[in-house]
């Protein structure tokens, strides 16, 4: 997409990091992660008595186990990063911001829950 914008084909040989950088497109994958780690921060600082937190950390109970790797839950990802206290790491604001960036460029970072 970023090509057709510029007009410029594969045989002419740019890199993508100079279309990037010329477009100035922000990375859709990189903005979901984003709002992602934002959310669960706000989840985790509410202090209502709403459910949100409590389904975050749900674990079903079934009887027997399906052959294969576990399904990724959705703070999967967030504990990789912050680690498995990340709720009370993410009522301090200044640490949960500064680790978002980590989070944000993290490769290992599950997108796929979009698609």
């Amino acid at each position: 997409m970023e090509r057709a914008m510029l007009g410029v084909s594969l045989r002419d040989q740019i890199r993508n990091e100079e279309i990037h950088r010329t477009t100035r497109v922000t990375d859709i994958a990189q903005r979901v992660a984003k709002l992602k780690w934002q959310w669960a921060g706000h989840i985790a600082r509410r202090t209502d008595g709403r459910w949100g937190l409590t389904v975050l950390e749900w674990r079903p109970r079934t009887g027997k186990c399906s052959v294969g790797r576990p399904p990724t839950r959705w703070t999967d990802d967030i504990r990789r990063v912050a680690g498995s206290r990340w709720t009370q790491a993410a009522q301090d604001r200044v640490l949960w911001n500064s680790l978002e960036k980590t989070y944000v460029h993290c490769p290992e970072v599950d997108v796929d829950w979009l698609t």
